[in-house]
């Protein structure tokens, strides 16, 4: 009993032996949760990069932008855009639940995406150079979102 008191005593709470880390019934260790959710965060990341093409971007003339977040934190951005000119949105999400995904236009933008890792795209023409684009999760929802934007090749 002595010995089980001073391997105990060893370790500080929230080190892998210290008091109150989870075991699973067969006594091992469980992975700490933010472990599993920084690797499933990064999973996901990289899905919706890979569903939008910006993992490598390149020298591409035509993009714009692009960027990744998680779903709770939303992304937020207000890109410098060419008045007149046509470029293409395209955002995905990757996880659970679904977000709203905001277009400040001159005809205001609010749809609602579903977090199942499948792209969206939308058209649109720029009537100020600069405009506000966000998203924000609905309860529930969890996982990374990406956007990428390009002009349109005219």
């Amino acid at each position: 009993m002595s010995v089980a008191l001073a391997i105990g005593c060893t370790s500080e709470p929230g080190e892998p032996n210290g008091p109150g880390a989870p075991e699973s019934s067969s006594g091992q260790q469980r992975k700490h949760p933010s472990e599993t959710s920084a690797h499933a965060e990064e999973r996901l990341g990289k899905q919706v990069e890979e569903a939008l093409g910006t993992e490598e971007i390149g020298d591409d003339p035509l993009f714009v932008e692009a960027g990744l977040e998680r779903v709770s934190d939303g992304f937020h951005t207000v890109p410098e855009l060419t008045r007149g000119r046509s470029y293409t949105l395209a955002v995905a999400c990757a996880g659970k639940g679904k977000i709203i995904l905001s277009m400040a236009l001159k005809n205001p933008v609010r749809r609602t995406v579903v977090c199942d890792g499948v792209p969206i795209r939308r058209r649109l023409t720029a009537t100020a150079v600069k405009v506000k684009i966000d998203t924000e999760a609905m309860p529930g929802a969890t996982g990374m979102v990406a956007w990428r934007m390009d002009e349109v090749d005219t």
